[in-house]
């Protein structure tokens, strides 16, 4: 669905900080119905970031094209022909965990909500700010980064029930794995963390999505929700996973 874009060159030192984090080995997968946006958008990440992108216009070709590729992120629109972006977005889930950010209408909280709840990353908001895009894409990709540095037999992290293990990113649940995102992972990776201590969504939106939150940003309350849907209760019937009024969220130890 052609929803508009908003183009800003970037500053000198914008650019400068852009360069040192270039990597043309970066493959990423546009899926928008809009031609003219995703041929400017290919330019303007091959121009600034050096990444490959491959363009594809409908959903069905979207989903085809993700689930057989190899990429290292999908940005994927809500209004798509031929099947819808949500549609779209479980049919890729089912098959791979390649990180997804949606593009979505501008004030629309329910489109951003189910997109998240349905297992996108993050979101930008159309018309689309081409700078933002690219810092949220660059932000996946350094908590990737981060993650892929972490050796996977180094670090297990349990809380009751609950095992984390960080190089992998694997929670299991008593004997069962819970199969989550790398964005919620990562949130669920920062409140055990510091089990039992309250955890601002400032630092989970740090941690787990690589940037600040946004005034009115409703992403990290989604991957809560999400997490607490997989999770359940604690065995004795307590929340797992508390929300502390105007500080954040605190995930209950049972030490």
């Amino acid at each position: 669905m052609s929803a508009g874009f908003q183009m800003h060159l970037c500053s000198p030192e914008m650019a400068a900080r852009m360069d040192t984090m270039t990597d043309s080995n970066i493959n990423v997968l546009l899926v928008d119905d809009d031609v003219a946006f995703t041929d400017l958008v290919a330019e303007f990440l091959d121009a600034e970031g050096g990444f490959s992108v491959t363009r594809r216009h409908d959903g069905a070709a979207g989903v085809a094209e993700a689930n057989a590729g190899a990429f290292d992120v999908i940005v994927l629109d809500v209004g798509l022909p031929e099947l819808n972006g949500f549609e779209a977005l479980r049919r890729i889930r089912d098959a791979v965990d390649t990180p997804v950010v949606m593009l979505t209408a501008r004030g629309d909280d329910i489109d951003r909500i189910l997109g998240l709840e349905i297992g996108a990353d993050d979101y930008v908001p159309k018309p689309c700010n081409l700078r933002e895009l690219v810092a949220r894409i660059r932000a996946i990709l350094r908590r990737q980064a981060r993650v892929d540095s972490v050796d996977s037999a180094a670090e297990v992290l349990r809380v009751g029930d609950l095992r984390l293990e960080p190089g992998a990113q694997s929670a299991v649940l008593g004997d069962t794995a819970v199969a989550l995102t790398g964005a919620e992972y990562l949130v669920l990776e920062v409140l055990v963390r510091d089990a039992g201590t309250v955890v601002s969504k400032d630092a989970i939106a740090r941690h787990a999505l690589g940037r600040r939150i946004m005034p009115y940003d409703r992403s990290v309350d989604a991957h809560i929700a999400n997490l607490r849907k997989k999770l359940g209760p604690l065995p004795e019937g307590r929340q797992r996973i508390k929300t502390v009024r105007g500080r954040g969220y605190l995930y209950v130890s049972t030490a």
